[in-house]
């Protein structure tokens, strides 16, 4: 399954917490990675990527229903999204191992 780097940090931080994840700490991704992306645009951005996971059925959100919209509070894993998340981050790296210099 192809997923963006910021669907990988949602996934991962939501397999860190056996409960609910909040929407506040989904954001700080954005602090951490240095992107340059306006303040103003990061919460549709974090909306999109969170809405697109539940409809892969990765997720489940919890919030509030106006009659033109939700408003997505909090997140969690569905049974889906844990074994999707142990796959994906469960996958070995691979090491350039002809750079290495011998002594």
């Amino acid at each position: 399954m192809k997923l963006s780097q910021l669907q990988k940090f949602i996934l991962k931080t939501s397999a860190n917490g056996k409960s609910r994840t909040k929407r506040a700490v989904l954001l700080k991704y954005y602090d951490k990675q240095g992107k340059d992306v306006k303040p103003i645009d990061r919460p549709g951005i974090l909306t999109k990527s969170i809405e697109r996971l539940i409809d892969k059925g990765l997720m489940i959100g919890y919030g509030r229903r106006t009659p033109e919209k939700w408003f997505i509070d909090e997140v969690s894993l569905t049974q889906k999204g844990v074994k999707e998340t142990k796959k994906l981050f469960g996958q070995q790296q691979s090491l350039p191992l002809g750079l290495r210099k011998k002594k």
